[in-house]
């Protein structure tokens, strides 16, 4: 009995390490490195209650450098400021127009 219970444990030590590394590069493609933004210009407000602002940001370090995209920003922000972010690969939505006469437009 003990011959055959051993090889069952190494194929469990093989397999725990097959998951944690295949973890690790989910989480590294995820969180990867924080880069510095500037804000250009604020576009409008968004969220239920008007609570998240959306911004116009230029990437300034990083793979993407120079990029200008939209972003959503908790908090007072206003043009010039530098925001660090997680990634750059992701966009915010564009901010729909308001509902004018019951149309959505």
């Amino acid at each position: 009995m003990a011959k055959s219970q051993k090889p069952q444990k190494k194929v469990q030590k093989k397999d725990n390490k097959n998951q944690q590394q295949q973890s690790k590069k989910g989480s590294d493609k995820i969180l990867g490195v924080a880069v510095p933004g500037k804000v250009e210009e604020v576009i409008g407000r968004t969220g239920f209650k008007g609570e998240v602002t959306q911004v116009k940001v230029q990437v300034l370090k990083g793979r993407d450098e120079g990029r200008s995209m939209r972003r959503n920003v908790k908090g007072p922000i206003r043009p010039g400021d530098i925001l660090i972010l997680r990634e750059t690969e992701i966009e915010a939505r564009r901010i729909k127009s308001k509902v004018t006469k019951g149309a959505y437009s």
